[in-house]
Formats: C-alpha cells, sequence, structure tokens
C-alpha cells in the first residue's frame, strides 16, 4: 500500500508547483512519484511534467523505494545531495518546524557544522533572502493558514512567532497586501475600484485599492480580465471606477503610444523580498532597450538566480508599470510573457521604434 506524504493541502500544492516549475531548491525536502510509470524523482527534475492525479510524495527516496516505486536515471535522486543544496534544504526544514523561535545563526549554523559567514552566504545564494527573511516568510504563511482556519487576529500573531501585531501591521503591504484581518476574510471590507479600457494590445484593466494599483492586465476580453481580478479577490468590494482611474489609463495608453516612456505610479501588490529587488530592477530598464534573465540576475547580486528572475517576472500583477516586457532570453529570443508573447513582442518592436501603438 502506497503511504504518501501527509501534509496539508496546501503543502501539496506548494511541492506540486515546485514539481511543475522543475525547482531545484526543493530537492532534498521530498522527492514525488508516478503512478504510472513507477518512477519517483527530485522536484527539480527536468522530465516531462506528469499527470497530477498519477504524482504522490514522499518526505524521502528511502520511502518511495519501500512504496515500490524505482528512482528516475535522470536525476538520479538515490545519490547524495551536493552539499550545497543540503545543507540549505537542513536549513529550511529546521526553520520550518521551528519558525516560531527566533532565527540564531550561530546556533543553527553550529547544528549544520558550517560556519555562519557560509551558511548565510550560501543561503542568500540558493534562495534570494537570508535565513530571517525565509522565518519570517514561514511565520506569514503561518498566520495566514490560521486565519483561514478561524483563529482571531491576535492568536494568530502570537502563534506564528511574532513578539508583537506592530510587527505584523508594518509589513503588511509586501506580506499581504491588505491587513492580516482582512486577508482572514478573503479580502472582505477591501474596496477595489476598476477599469477596463480598449488599447492597442486588447483589453486593459487598472485597479487599485486606496494605496495604490494593484492589477493591470491585458486580455482579450473585459469579462476575462474581471474574472480573473475577482478570482484574486474574492471577498473584496470591487466596484467599477471609470472616472476615478481615467488618469491612471490615459498614461499607460500614452505610454502605449510611446508619447509617455516614463509612468510612475503608488503600487498596492503583494511581493516576497526578492520579487521586490527582480522588480525594482525591471523598472530601471530604459524605454526601449532590453536586459536577458541572467543580467538582472547578476545586477541583484545573484548570479545563479535567472530561473527565479524569470518567475518572478511571470507573477507580475501590474502589466506596464512593472515592464517585464523588456526581459528577454540571454539569446535575444522573446520567451515567455505573462500575457502572451505576441503582445510581448510588439512590445518590444514598438518601444525600439520609439513609436508604441502605431
Amino acid at each position: 500500500m502506497i503511504r504518501e506524504l501527509t501534509y496539508s493541502a496546501h503543502m501539496k500544492n506548494t511541492w506540486w508547483n515546485a514539481v511543475l516549475k522543475h525547482d531545484d531548491k526543493f530537492d532534498g525536502r521530498f522527492v514525488y512519484a508516478v503512478r504510472s510509470t513507477g518512477i519517483y524523482c527530485r522536484p527539480g527534475c527536468p522530465s516531462r511534467r506528469p499527470n497530477r492525479s498519477q504524482v504522490v510524495f514522499f518526505p524521502a527516496p528511502e520511502a518511495a523505494l519501500q512504496a515500490g516505486f524505482r528512482p528516475c536515471r535522470r536525476c538520479k535522486p538515490q545519490d547524495k545531495l551536493p552539499e550545497r543544496v543540503r545543507m540549505v534544504t537542513d536549513a529550511c526544514r529546521y526553520i520550518e518546524e521551528n519558525h516560531a523561535e527566533p532565527v540564531n545563526l550561530a546556533s543553527l549554523s553550529a547544528r549544520l557544522h558550517v560556519s555562519p559567514t557560509q551558511l548565510h552566504r550560501t543561503f542568500k545564494q540558493s534562495l534570494g533572502i537570508t535565513p530571517a527573511q525565509y522565518a519570517n516568510a514561514c511565520r506569514v504563511r503561518s498566520i495566514k493558514k490560521n486565519l483561514r482556519a478561524g483563529s482571531d487576529v491576535t492568536s494568530a500573531i502570537y502563534e506564528a512567532g511574532f513578539g508583537s501585531s506592530s510587527r505584523v501591521y508594518e509589513r503588511t503591504a509586501s506580506d499581504f497586501g491588505m491587513t492580516p484581518g482582512i486577508y482572514g476574510k478573503g479580502g472582505r471590507g477591501m474596496r477595489i475600484a476598476y477599469t477596463v479600457s480598449n488599447s492597442p494590445l486588447g483589453s486593459l484593466l487598472v485597479a487599485a485599492t486606496g494605496r495604490g494599483l494593484c492589477a493591470v492586465a491585458i486580455g482579450s476580453s473585459a469579462r476575462e480580465l474581471l474574472a480573473g481580478l475577482k478570482g484574486e479577490y474574492s471577498e473584496a468590494e470591487i466596484v467599477q471606477d471609470e472616472k476615478g482611474l481615467s488618469k491612471a489609463v490615459r498614461m499607460l495608453l500614452e505610454h502605449l503610444r510611446g508619447s509617455e516612456p516614463n509612468i510612475h505610479f503608488p503600487l498596492d501588490i503583494r511581493a516576497t523580498a526578492f520579487q521586490r529587488r527582480v522588480w525594482d530592477e525591471l523598472r530601471r530598464i530604459p524605454y526601449g532597450k532590453t536586459r536577458s534573465y541572467s543580467e538582472i540576475a547578476i545586477a541583484i547580486g545573484q548570479p545563479k538566480a535567472a530561473r527565479a528572475v524569470a518567475r518572478a517576472c511571470a507573477s507580475n500583477p501590474v502589466a506596464l508599470v512593472i515592464p517585464c516586457h523588456r526581459v528577454v532570453s540571454s539569446t535575444g529570443q522573446t520567451s515567455g510573457y505573462r500575457w502572451g508573447k505576441d503582445r510581448k513582442r510588439k512590445l518590444l518592436d514598438n518601444e525600439a521604434s520609439g513609436n508604441s501603438g502605431n
């Protein structure tokens, strides 16, 4: 009988997303097996993505072997992990299991038999954030989980390991995009104004809270874009406000036509520390110019994080304002774009000619 790793549905979704992205930073934290092939792999295995219904998760290769699966010949999950990966994996596991406690780099490095400097450097090179930032992310996830389960805000905050509620509310703009109480209600109590306009690239949705723009999306129809906004903020009050957002829409359309090369808006978007660094760097790319994913990775001090940069670009919620379309592959190919490769190619061509949309 197959004994799948028993964790929450949220955790399994996290692992499944890691499998879909071939995310090797999860290597060592679990393995996944495919019933139809009888093979188990590391999360970072570059093999063809399996059907989710055929996938089971295990905490270690030994568990998958005991369940009757054989190791993949491509990613060799039974082989010992590289020391760097093992170190970061062990550190992540310890932090996840003890996230309510303050991260003491000295004691953590002693547990892993490395120097504090080596642990800090290797951890940041691998994940783009420090152990302390990773612990904070674990605490934020814990708050969200407890709020969704019905805990009151105060209990959720202290159970997650935050010493005071003020520390959490200081971080809500970047970690939640809203206060913890509102997040626990699925965004209930938030008011999001939106409007949809025609543009040279199709329908253009612009949405904002009282703090700033929270979404700028491009699609084939207003219905499609509005459905996406409501899916993201399922319990928020979402109202149409063409007049209130007319200035933002006008500036974005002028930007597309080439008459407003530089656009700046206050933003109300959620971001991890790594995403924020990537997005800040994207906004430094001059109009009409491009950078490769590797160049962005180098610019933020993470030269091996090109794949993570690509993921940060793909998660950008405000098209054009954060110009992720200006990031291309190292070969100069257009590569992917959240709102479609054709739109990305048109944006780049128009910016290069200095005549967007005409």
